[in-house]
């Protein structure tokens, strides 16, 4: 009698904790300009080039709902890698309180650097994720990679594997939406702006932390935006 009563109690108080809480969907949309992203597809690129991209993963992570830029709600253990490759990894569910009155979004672009020299994790930042260079270098906060023929390039390839946290060479990044408090929001990434004024021909290798790193990871997160 009394253990049928302690169950029916738990119910009780999942009851109490679901209905206490809802779920607000925050979605990752890649796209080329006006385009989906889809990897292998060719796209137009700058003059009579064009592009492919093949691999595009990035870590999200430190997410928080703003109101009038004050912090209203923080993700616990917050780290997220988004795949283009596995679609359902681009979509987050965040439960949060009802009743909950934000305008904003808060995340950031990579791993902090308290994570970075915790050494290698397990779950989204297990290093078999291929996201992790070392101990000595940390996390790949964004990595993509495709072709185009203006890579003089074996195979006309290019790869921007973007990361570091030490120092000047931290590239991780902050990035502030604004949404509105209803049931969710999409989230474009236009991956034809982030390659926008970098010229295939001479830049097509980033692979180790430093200043290229950190101002491309900036023009990742100019290319973040509302809306598909």
């Amino acid at each position: 009698m009394v253990r049928a009563l302690y169950i029916l109690l738990c119910f009780l108080m999942v009851g109490t904790v679901s209905a206490q809480t809802r779920q607000y969907a925050v979605s990752f949309v890649p796209c080329y300009g006006d385009n989906i992203l889809t990897a292998g597809d060719t796209y137009a690129a700058a003059g009579i080039d064009t592009v492919q991209v093949t691999t595009l993963r990035f870590y999200i992570s430190g997410i928080e709902l703003m109101r009038q830029e004050t912090s209203v709600w923080k993700e616990a253990n917050s780290y997220h890698l988004l795949d283009m490759e596995e679609p359902s990894s681009m979509h987050l569910a965040l439960n949060i309180p009802n009743g909950l009155a934000f305008d904003a979004i808060k995340l950031r672009l990579g791993i902090d650097s308290i994570t970075n020299v915790s050494g290698a994790m397990g779950g989204e930042l297990d290093p078999t994720k291929g996201m992790y260079w070392s101990w000595q270098s940390g996390y790949i906060n964004f990595k993509l990679e495709g072709t185009s023929p203006a890579c003089a390039t074996r195979k006309h390839e290019f790869q921007f594997h973007l990361g570091g946290y030490a120092g000047a060479q931290n590239s991780m990044q902050t990035v502030v939406l604004k949404v509105n408090d209803k049931d969710g929001v999409a989230i474009s990434l236009d991956i034809k702006k982030f390659l926008s004024g970098i010229d295939l021909h001479t830049t097509n290798s980033i692979m180790i932390p430093g200043p290229n790193a950190v101002a491309l990871s900036r023009k990742v997160v100019g290319s973040f935006s509302i809306g598909p």
